[in-house]
């Protein structure tokens, strides 16, 4: 046994950068009494009985502009698109018109030769031969009101479908394209504001971008961001987290910015 730890085995390229870049950060691993009090719940952890307030748009005013814009377009699309489904279903049902004056016509006509039959039904001698005849055509134009009753039926049925399938078909469109990416914002902003409450907390957020930015806009902070981070450069952190930040729809907060300068 040579008494020596084995290496570290590194799971990603970043948890390999991190296990590197702290050992050259001593005020994240070896001990700023600033980031050991908040280890208990994560850096930058909100205290356990908060509530974090939904962010549902951006600090940048023209991205807030365009979330904006494009709710109320939604809403709108949804709007249009109900009354159009109700027009269709207004317009549908005007097929039923004359199936209800044939169920009105059949069931009067039917009401009337059985009055008529009852009527003659005491007519001595032929009165039962007379009132027969009388029975069928009523029975008849019940099968005719049937008929008419069955036709409003009908038509009420396909109101309903293709008043739905004409207002409920571009609804789910427009929703299925929208609301996914909408909600990624809002989950992506609200958990990462619970962080950004001092500059501290900017390191976090550098830490990330350089794990997750593309190379050419790592390029355009620092030649060499991992070094500066490691060193503590304040101005390429402010930078590298500003990167971050607004990929979630996040600013720094008046006190992250004070304190850095």
């Amino acid at each position: 046994m040579s008494g020596r730890a084995a290496p570290h085995v590194c799971s990603s390229r970043l948890s390999c950068w991190r296990a590197a870049s702290w050992a050259g950060r001593p005020d994240i691993v070896g001990g700023s009494a600033r980031h050991r009090g908040r280890v208990g719940g994560g850096l930058g952890a909100p205290d356990k009985g908060s509530i974090p307030a939904m962010k549902l748009y951006a600090d940048s005013s023209i991205r807030r502009t365009r979330q904006m814009v494009g709710d109320v377009l939604l809403l709108v699309w949804v709007l249009v698109w109900w009354l159009v489904a109700q027009a269709v279903h207004d317009a549908t049902l005007q097929l039923a018109t004359p199936g209800r004056e044939l169920n009105e016509a059949g069931s009067g006509l039917a009401d009337q030769l059985r009055d008529a039959g009852s009527a003659v039904d005491d007519a001595p001698l032929v009165g039962d031969d007379l009132s027969g005849p009388f029975e069928g055509a009523g029975n008849a134009a019940d099968q005719l009101a049937n008929a008419g009753s069955g036709l409003v039926d009908a038509v009420d049925k396909l109101a309903f479908w293709l008043s739905l399938s004409v207002g409920a078909v571009p609804i789910l469109i427009a929703l299925a394209v929208y609301l996914p990416a909408r909600w990624r914002f809002v989950r992506t902003a609200t958990a990462s504001q619970r962080f950004i409450d001092a500059a501290a907390d900017l390191d976090l957020f550098a830490l990330r971008a350089i794990g997750r930015q593309p190379m050419h806009r790592l390029a355009t902070v620092s030649d060499d961001p991992a070094g500066a981070w490691r060193r503590g450069d304040q101005d390429v952190i402010r930078k590298l987290a500003d990167l971050e930040l607004r990929d979630v729809g996040l600013k720094a907060p008046p006190a992250a910015e004070a304190a850095r300068t």
